[in-house]
This record gives C-alpha cells, structure tokens and sequence, in this order.
C-alpha cells in the first residue's frame, strides 16, 4: 500500500465529499442537454456548491490555512506560510457537454511550493496524488513519466484557444510545428487531467498558454514526482504564475520546448512586422 500524508488524505476525503454533489450534478446536465435554455447556469451553481464543500471540509482539517480558489478568490488564513489552491471543476465544458473527463484539483502550498497535490476524476474513480518527495501515484499505483524519447513515437496533449480567449494565430504556429514533428497531439478539455496523465505515461508531453495557478499546482508536483520536468517556455522552473507551460520527460520536455519557443519567436516576429 502506498503511504499518503496526513494532508493527502485531508484532500482526498475532502474530494470525495465534494465528488458526490458533482456525479449528481453531472447526471443531472446529462438531462439538461435536451432542453432550451441548456445547462450552463447550471453548471455553474454545480461548480460553486462543489468548491463550498471543498472549502468547508478543508477548513475543518486545517482551520488556519489560507486558500487559492477559481470561483472564491483568496481567502487569508491565520497561517500566511500555508494555503489551498482549488479547482473545483477543471474541464466545465467537458461537464457541460456531459463529456465524463472532468477533475477536481487541489494542491497544499507551503511558503510559496507545492508540497501536496490531488486530481481525482469522479467518473473514472480515479485519483492521482503526489506528497512531495514521497512520489506520484493514481490509487495505490505508483506513477511514472513514459520513457519515449523519439518525438515521432510521442502524443502531446494541449489546450486550444477558444471563443474570446488566448492568441489562436500564436496557437496555430505552435500547432503547425508541433504537429509535423509528433505522432499524434490530443485536446481533453482539463490541464489537470493532461498533467496528471502525463505522470502516468499517458501522453508524452504537454503544452499550453493562459493557465491559471488553480489548473496545475496539483499537475506540476505530480509530473515532478514522477519524474518528469515542468517549466515555461524559456526554461524557467517556477512556473505557478508562468504565461505558458512545457512538460514532459526530460528529452520530450527539451524538444517539446524548444519547439514551442521556436513557433512563439516566428509568431512574434511576423507580428512585428506586421
């Protein structure tokens, strides 16, 4: 049996609780998909409820703890050193379209590192956690970063600019690199998800821009602790507040890189001419 921390334990039963109005919740957008006005309002109360347990079972754990949540801001805890950061539902739309690949994320941040982290998938009743300095693991299988080298035999996974959001000519250029170069590239629709994967030897490699802390403070340590590397584009290894994010094992992570930086330096130079 795998030996998970007294804080990875506060998380996952956290989850757990959390876990249960969301499968209901999500089971209910299967059935409003058919109507008028659609699920999205809906959604979003599914989202707060479930960030409101998270919120309070936590608290309970650890009242003097602080938090970073995506819908509640941040909240001061009476310990400035230690805090929560909280997704409740990465991967909404996925949620909305009753696509059944959603997480909730919740990382412990010690002075300003991660040293805890939790993505657990109600549906597939998956959940991926990493103590940090302990290992990466989903349920009790340790985890770790696939080994392929050749960017040939590799699948990437990435987030696409949408409607409103993000620089889709820049994203086309990274696509249009990364794509000739790879055997397949993937898009999920949960940063959290693709990182957590990425621990496990699913993917290969993965990158993507416009993240916030709340999508991948629990991914980072898990790639981490499996062996994998996480920076930004230009190498950088503090990466919580980054533009842009690059993972992968140590060779994937280095071509992947470079890749990126490259299309992002055509980009920014076509536009300048421009």
């Amino acid at each position: 049996m795998a030996h998970r921390s007294p804080l990875i334990n506060v998380m996952a039963a956290a989850a757990a609780k959390a876990a249960r109005g969301l499968k209901r919740d999500f089971g209910e957008v299967e059935n409003l998909q058919v109507s008028k006005k659609g699920p999205a309002d809906f959604v979003t109360v599914a989202d707060q409820r479930c960030e409101q347990v998270l919120q309070a079972e936590l608290a309970r754990a650890r009242p003097e703890y602080g938090f970073l949540m995506e819908e509640g801001g941040i909240v001061e805890g009476t310990d400035k050193s230690q805090r929560w950061i909280i997704d409740p539902l990465d991967g909404t739309t996925n949620f909305l379209h009753g696509i059944p690949h959603f997480a909730i994320s919740v990382a412990a941040e010690r002075d300003g590192e991660i040293v805890a982290g939790i993505v657990f998938n109600p549906i597939s009743d998956e959940l991926f956690w990493a103590d940090k300095g302990g290992g990466a693991y989903c349920n009790d299988r340790r985890l770790r970063v696939s080994a392929r080298t050749d960017l040939t035999q590799a699948v990437m996974a990435t987030g696409i600019p949408f409607l409103g959001r993000g620089d889709h000519a820049g994203f086309l250029k990274e696509l249009g690199l990364v794509m000739r170069e790879v055997a397949g590239i993937r898009r999920n629709g949960s940063a959290a998800l693709d990182l957590a994967w990425l621990a496990a030897g699913r993917f290969d490699g993965f990158w993507e821009s416009g993240l916030s802390a709340w999508d991948i403070a629990a991914g980072i340590l898990l790639v981490r602790e499996a062996g994998g590397y996480v920076t930004d584009v230009r190498g950088a290894k503090a990466v919580l507040d980054a533009p842009d994010l690059v993972a992968g094992n140590e060779t994937i992570h280095e071509k992947l890189r470079r890749l990126v930086e490259k299309a992002k330096a055509i980009h920014n130079k076509s536009r300048a001419a421009g």
